[in-house]
């Protein structure tokens, strides 16, 4: 049996342990054209701000992927051929599979404007990416982020604590609209605001504007002009298909899998953020970019390539992350779902985050400390915790396990509930009982 992943994000080397972990004579064969091969993606917001160095984002050894078992090949693969069940690479030749998994993740969406083409306009899709944001950015130097979401910020903050001055543009009237309500928004842009960051709401780029090849500045709609040194943007992620276009495979916004994570192909499958899986809760097929669903979806792919029949079940989508230094836990459906800074979906982001169902809303604390709460007839759907992170895993839990609060319901929705107390009575209670 010869198994060929190609990509080697979360999504494939987990794929591989998985198999690892039921065939241990089968050939694997895993192909990218990441030349860092497999490292922390959320690790390149700490690179950018110092807080991790290079080494740091490779989370596995060299001992531990001999004992994977694996051949990997760097290489691109250009086409499927699913009558002859091979790939053709970049180079022409052909390698040959009996099951294939496509891990090829998310690209950002490239800008469109005239001038995108300047040196000096970034992105952060990879490894390489963050290197040459920190080559570029240094003390003294002016930088223009666009975009909404979390890599966007990302970003913001890695040029901040690199001393580079900061013009912020939403085309919107507030941060990462789809998924934050107005007040975390806001507490989001005051941190923006006291660091430094210039914010400019409702402005649009028409225009690069560079010399000798280079960014100088940008246009916007309606004719100022912003000289920067570094223009970076982060709009949005699509799903890789080109591949999986050869092959004709079933797709929509993403590939297409069934819970087994195969595609309309049963010895082809697709996991990570250019899967497209299903999502109980919502009713129909959403895309993820978050990195432990990508995990997940690997090592059930895996398995399923090895012969298991292992379902993936998708979980309440949840993610810590940190938004201008404050830790943000969001969990579950708790937003609108429109952003006019994101095309499609971010990376970072889950579709299912941008529900925001016909429930009431409980929240307690209005400064960084603070809880938002969907609550519906007899769980809750989805929270937003900010700052003090206490309640996050019990949320978690509460959200994901549908746990019934019939019992703290009308407390929860009184008004000035004091959210939190509520919260962690009904916890300690839980645990008591277990």
């Amino acid at each position: 049996m010869r198994y060929l992943i190609i990509g080697t994000g979360v999504a494939g080397i987990s794929a591989v342990e998985a198999i690892r972990s039921v065939d241990r004579s089968g050939e694997i064969v895993i192909l990218g054209e990441d030349p860092h091969g497999y490292y922390s993606r959320p690790g390149l917001a700490y690179l950018l701000t110092g807080e991790l160095q290079d080494k740091a984002l490779f989370p596995k050894a060299r001992e531990e992927y001999e004992r994977m078992k694996f051949n990997y090949k760097y290489a691109r693969a250009v086409e499927i051929d699913r009558n002859k069940k091979n790939i053709r690479l970049g180079d022409g030749s052909l390698l040959s599979y009996d099951r294939l998994l496509i891990a090829t993740g998310a690209s950002a969406v490239p800008l469109t404007v005239p001038g995108a083409k300047f040196s000096g306009v970034m992105k952060l899709d990879h490894l390489e990416d963050a290197l040459a944001i920190l080559k570029l950015a240094r003390r003294g130097r002016r930088a223009i982020v666009i975009g909404g979401g979390i890599t966007a910020l990302e970003m913001t903050e890695g040029l901040l604590a690199r001393g580079v001055h900061v013009h912020y543009l939403l085309r919107g009237d507030r941060y990462w609209s789809s998924v934050l309500d107005e007040q975390e928004s806001r507490v989001v842009e005051a941190r923006l605001l006291e660091e430094g960051v210039e914010l400019h709401f409702r402005s649009e780029v028409s225009e690069i504007l560079g010399r000798s090849g280079r960014v100088v500045g940008i246009r916007l709609l309606d004719g100022r002009t912003i000289k920067c040194d570094i223009m970076a943007y982060a709009v949005g992620i699509k799903p890789r298909l080109e591949l999986a276009q050869t092959a004709d495979l079933a797709m929509d916004r993403g590939i297409l899998v069934n819970e087994f994570l195969q595609t309309n192909d049963p010895d082809i499958f697709a996991a990570g953020d250019v899967a497209q899986v299903y999502d109980p809760s919502a009713g129909r097929s959403v895309l993820d970019s978050l990195w432990n669903p990508a995990r997940e979806q690997g090592y059930a792919a895996g398995l399923n390539m090895a012969g298991e029949r292992k379902p993936y079940i998708k979980k309440t989508p949840f993610n810590v992350t940190r938004l201008v230094g404050l830790t943000t836990t969001i969990i579950g459906a708790v937003g609108h779902g429109n952003d006019e800074d994101v095309v499609g979906i971010a990376r970072g982001d889950s579709e299912t985050w941008r529900q925001l169902p016909d429930v009431l809303v409980a929240q307690g604390g209005f400064d960084v400390n603070r809880i938002r709460l969907l609550v519906g007839e007899n769980h809750l759907i989805g929270a937003v915790v900010m700052g003090d992170q206490k309640l996050s895993m019990p949320l978690q839990k509460m959200i994901d396990e549908k746990m019934n609060i019939v019992p703290i319901r009308e407390r929860l929705l009184a008004k000035d509930a004091r959210v939190a107390d509520v919260i962690a009575d009904f916890w300690t209670r839980h645990l008591a009982a277990a």
